[in-house]
């Protein structure tokens, strides 16, 4: 009976091309090995197009989610700063600024303050808007 070969993984890893070429020249066992490993190559160098088109298409995918993201999270906060003006004014200015800060007359409360001479000045405007429609 024949000894099987051991020579091919050290000589494939291990030793010069033309030394393990010769060496697939004599060996038998060695060359139907070496074929196996061709086969495999070649199936692998077939649906290799094929997982890169994967791997891209996933990648296109996570892009356009990533970009979905951005504009979400985006909107989100122009929205809050276009609603909430007490942040707006606290990163402008330092502080939030009051009706005391644009000059008008406060009560304790902080509240315009508004005396019985602009009530009437107020209805007067007003009775004369609706008096000319």
């Amino acid at each position: 009976m024949k000894d099987k070969c051991t020579k091919f993984e050290g000589m494939f890893v291990f030793s010069s091309n033309e030394d393990f070429k010769a060496h697939l020249e004599e060996c038998e066992e060695c060359r139907e090995k070496q074929k196996e490993l061709d086969k495999i190559s070649n199936l692998i160098q077939k649906a290799r197009p094929f997982y890169f088109k994967e791997k891209r298409k996933k990648q296109t995918h996570f892009k356009i989610a990533c970009s979905l993201l951005l504009f979400v999270m985006a909107g989100s906060v122009f929205s809050v700063l276009n609603y909430d003006n007490a942040l707006v004014d606290t990163m402008k200015y330092g502080q939030t600024l009051s009706a005391e800060d644009f000059g008008f007359p406060v009560d304790s409360y902080g509240l315009i303050l508004v005396d019985e001479w602009t009530l009437k000045k107020y209805s007067i405007l007003t009775n004369k808007m609706l008096n000319t429609l």
